[in-house]
């Protein structure tokens, strides 16, 4: 670990690194949440509905309430394995209904399999939250506080 001295001690770069990096996994999901899947919650269910996804709103609501609170469960480092593995049943899910990149031709092939393999990336890099936490910078890796005598 690379460590400098500071005023206050030791500053481990992962403590920045850290929480950036958690920022920069979520984004991707928060985004979509934000930016997309509530703001046209109708047309994104009819869509869903045209792939084959059963009972699409209350699909959507369900995927929209796993990437809101997987996201900020990551983001905090607070309980970040069970954020990360929300996300990861959303990235499964999203991947064999949408991108499912066998089933098409051509250019359109392609493209299915980018996303396709995007997604692979973000279900690795989830079972690697899983795994091994959130790291430094996060709710999770505190000490936990002086028991009481």
């Amino acid at each position: 670990m690379t460590t400098a001295k500071t005023s206050t001690g030791a500053f481990s770069i992962s403590q920045l690194a850290s929480p950036l990096a958690r920022l920069m996994i979520v984004t991707i999901f928060l985004l979509s949440a934000v930016g997309n899947k509530i703001p046209q919650f109708n047309g994104v269910a009819e869509h869903m509905a045209s792939e084959g996804v059963p009972m699409p709103h209350v699909m959507l609501a369900g995927a929209i309430v796993f990437l809101l609170a997987g996201s900020a469960s990551v983001l905090l480092g607070y309980k970040a394995r069970i954020g990360a593995s929300l996300l990861l049943v959303f990235l499964i899910l999203a991947t064999c209904f949408f991108h499912d990149f066998w089933t098409f031709e051509g250019a359109e092939r392609q493209a299915q399999m980018i996303q396709f393999m995007k997604n692979l990336s973000l279900m690795g890099t989830m079972l690697f939250l899983m795994a091994n936490g959130s790291g430094a910078g996060s709710i999770d890796s505190r000490p936990a506080p002086p028991a009481a005598s």
